[in-house]
């Protein structure tokens, strides 16, 4: 049974069905994990809204990402304001600076796939 307080916060999601984020998503709620989604645009994935704004949230456990490096940078002081317990770097998304500003603030950062530890049952 999954922890309905565990929220997870996908940031870089797609409506595009090609994304990996958008597959994140959905792998996500199939789990039953709670989902949050920021991307670029509005859109619709499973039975989440993709929001364009940030969202003070204190309830995440999870921040996973799906931004390059370079795009990552205008989140930092949001990413770290939630108090996360932990921040996935997806494929592309590795930041060496980000990582450790994370763990400066106690939060693990981890360079995994999360479709990869959902699929294995690491997530």
């Amino acid at each position: 049974m999954t922890d309905p307080s565990k929220r997870i916060l996908v940031l870089g999601a797609s409506g595009n069905r090609e994304r990996y984020s958008y597959l994140a998503v959905n792998r996500l709620r199939e789990k039953g994990y709670p989902v949050t989604a920021i991307g670029k645009r509005k859109a619709k994935v499973a039975d989440i809204e993709v929001e364009t704004a940030r969202m003070d949230r204190q309830d995440i456990d999870t921040v996973t990402l799906y931004l390059n490096p370079v795009n990552q940078k205008e989140y930092y002081d949001y990413i770290l304001s939630l108090h996360p317990r932990r921040l996935i770097f997806n494929p592309g998304a590795e930041n060496p600076e980000l990582a450790n500003l994370a763990r400066d603030k106690g939060i693990e950062p981890v360079e995994a796939c999360t479709l990869v530890l959902l699929s294995t049952g690491q997530f």
